[in-house]
């Protein structure tokens, strides 16, 4: 076959941008003495000549008619280095900026990593304090949907797969169905950023199962847990901050009802004051000074007016 150019005529001009020129000379497919890949294409951009070869002469030909089209139906100018069409050379960077594109580190898989990390050298309350604070959390990063396990299903299902000794193991049948929702449903880390997921989170820490407060070392214990795995994330990248310092625990109110039966009243008073002045009997000054400071006590407590 014909080596000539025969790129038809009107295709159109302009000044393309540096790398790229509309300078382009398409040739015909010739064939060649290879056997595994006889047929070729060849074409010159700019003066400097690209080329490939083909297993067929349908590939060969098909080849060709992209190159063509990208000449004379969209106009597109060529890149000198590669010989690509533009649109070609902006997909191939396109897939290469995707390729490079972590997915996002998710929940469940930044806990294993951070407890497996951490066990081998903490002591026994200290892993007890670190999975206890995550699991509480975890409630909080895992969406929930139709068919959700409880949360104390949850809960026991990442207790057990966050040690590191049963990594690779599969979970207990009474937990299987909890493990595969945390695998499955557990949101991104960077979720932590977002107001309404952190309100939850903080809830899961200050808060028990049952919906009553937490006590207060139980709160303490699960922040500590929490700001430490956070504090780590931001130190790997993985967070641009740590949203825990920006929080404070909520003060809860009480129902509670105080039980006046217990209070001291006046009459107990003089009693306890009474039993108070029997350290006189050894240690006279000793026991004033008592009576007067459970006496200022007791006047300290009563109520106003």
């Amino acid at each position: 076959m014909s080596k000539e150019n025969d790129t038809p005529a009107g295709r159109p001009r302009g000044s393309a941008r540096p790398g790229y020129s509309f300078d382009v000379k398409l040739w015909k497919v010739s064939k060649t003495g290879r056997k595994s890949r006889p047929w070729r294409l060849r074409w010159v951009v700019a003066g400097q000549v690209h080329g490939d070869t083909f297993t067929t002469s349908a590939l060969a030909e098909s080849r060709r008619s992209e190159l063509w089209q990208a000449m004379n139906r969209r106009g597109e100018a060529f890149e000198i280095e590669s010989g690509l069409p533009e649109s070609e050379v902006r997909a191939a960077a396109e897939a290469a900026t995707a390729a490079d594109v972590k997915p996002p580190l998710r929940w469940f898989e930044f806990c294993r990593r951070y407890v497996s990390g951490r066990w081998r050298t903490s002591a026994v309350k200290s892993r007890e304090g670190m999975a206890d604070g995550l699991a509480a959390v975890t409630l909080a990063m895992v969406k929930r949907g139709d068919g959700a396990p409880d949360d104390e299903s949850l809960r026991l299902a990442f207790r057990w797969e966050v040690v590191p000794a049963n990594a690779g193991q599969e979970p207990p049948a009474a937990l299987k169905a909890a493990y595969d929702w945390l695998t499955t449903a557990d949101r991104p880390l960077s979720d932590m950023a977002d107001a309404e997921v952190f309100e939850g989170v903080v809830y899961r820490v200050s808060y028990k199962l049952d919906g009553t407060p937490a006590a207060g070392d139980t709160y303490m214990r699960r922040r500590r847990a929490l700001n430490a795995a956070l504090e780590h994330a931001v130190a790997t990248g993985d967070l641009p901050e740590n949203p825990l310092q920006r929080t404070r625990r909520k003060r809860v109110g009480t129902n509670d009802v105080v039980d006046h039966r217990v209070l001291v009243n006046a009459v107990r008073a003089r009693q306890l004051l009474a039993a108070v002045s029997y350290v006189g009997s050894w240690d006279r000054c000793r026991g004033r000074r008592l009576v007067a400071f459970y006496a200022v006590l007791y006047y300290a407590g009563l109520p106003a007016g």
